[in-house]
């Protein structure tokens, strides 16, 4: 990618059910510092549509608005990319907020670094409620495996750019087609074959969003089951890409699960196991206080932390026996299915 100081920007934002979310965020795009920019809004088969706040928003902003039928989130991306007219496409989810000077950063960075895509981290905003800062937490903390999400190297690698906070030049578009498939993993997946392409990819630490993220805990619970899916689903394109770390989770609720049956037949080791999570525990307790200064935080990090790990564990766990009942039956036919390389 070459260098542009007349850089235009295309921000993508896919949208389902989401209007007073969306509302939210383009509040934030339009007291944007740096002026190049449009804003593209994909309503993927919405029931409850926001076209009546894109164009409430488009007095103020450069906004086109597109409905097209449900097909999830990563095709609704394409869709934005294939009607941008920008020279590097920015990508937010709709549940996010930004700061004034999010664009001026990101500008600032790549005329000095001019990398083909690039991803920021995501934190929680001074407002939120107790319980969507104890998520953002769990998905943050090195004593998670959100704490993954931030680094300019991952645990299990070199640092791939998610989609909630994504930005990628037309170049890298044209060249890769946009996402392969639209869920479970979809982003990573695209990161990884973009790179492989010889793509270079970079963290952009400044240019961090507020997340917003689920605000029950049976939705939350529901969001981690997905991505411990999505691991899986991505290791079907990539296989080497599943490491040691991405078995932590189901490792945890594995041992989480057995407590209660090793009490009726192994009370020792039940003990002893008892005590690793309440030390776990205790741990996540202490680091969130340290980080938040907040007890009621801090304790429902603790929750948190917990549906992280086993929800992400179980989804995990569904979807790679799903995987080896496929490659047993593809193996029975004598049929072998090619992923992208």
């Amino acid at each position: 990618m070459s260098k542009s100081s007349g850089m235009r920007f295309s921000i993508i934002i896919p949208v389902y059910n989401r209007p007073d979310e969306l509302s939210d965020l383009l509040s934030c795009i339009v007291r944007q510092t740096y002026p190049p920019f449009e804003v593209i809004i994909v309503e993927d088969g919405s029931v409850i549509s926001s076209q009546a706040v894109a164009e409430k928003f488009g007095k103020e902003l450069t906004i086109r608005y597109f409905f097209k039928e449900n097909g999830g989130q990563g095709f609704a991306r394409n869709y934005g990319m294939e009607r941008a007219t920008g020279d590097y496409f920015i990508f937010f989810d709709s549940d996010a907020l930004i700061e004034p000077n999010y664009l001026e950063t990101v500008q600032h960075y790549l005329e000095r670094d001019p990398v083909d895509l690039y991803g920021g981290p995501d934190t929680d905003h001074p407002d939120f409620t107790p319980l969507q800062k104890a998520i953002s937490y769990a998905m943050t903390s090195i004593f998670t495996t959100g704490g993954i999400r931030g680094r300019k190297k991952n645990l299990g690698g070199r640092f791939h750019p998610r989609s909630f906070n994504m930005g990628l030049s037309r170049e890298v578009w044209e060249k890769t087609g946009g996402f392969l498939v639209t869920r479970m993993g979809e982003d990573i997946i695209f990161s990884i074959t973009a790179i492989r392409m010889g793509f270079r990819a970079a963290l952009i630490p400044e240019a961090f969003i507020y997340h917003k993220r689920r605000t029950q805990v049976k939705q939350f619970f529901r969001q981690l089951h997905f991505f411990g899916r999505a691991r899986i689903n991505i290791a079907r394109f990539y296989p080497e890409e599943l490491k040691a770390v991405h078995f932590f989770p189901s490792i945890f609720f594995i041992g989480w699960a057995l407590i209660l049956p090793l009490l009726l037949f192994m009370p020792t080791l039940a003990a002893y196991l008892t005590l690793i999570y309440v030390a776990y525990a205790l741990m996540i307790f202490l680091d969130a206080w340290r980080v938040t200064r907040h007890l009621k935080v801090a304790l429902l990090s603790v929750v948190a932390a917990f549906v992280q790990l086993s929800a992400y564990g179980m989804g995990f766990i569904e979807e790679g026996w799903r995987k080896v009942r496929e490659e047993k039956h593809q193996k029975n036919l004598g049929t072998h299915v090619e992923y992208p390389s």
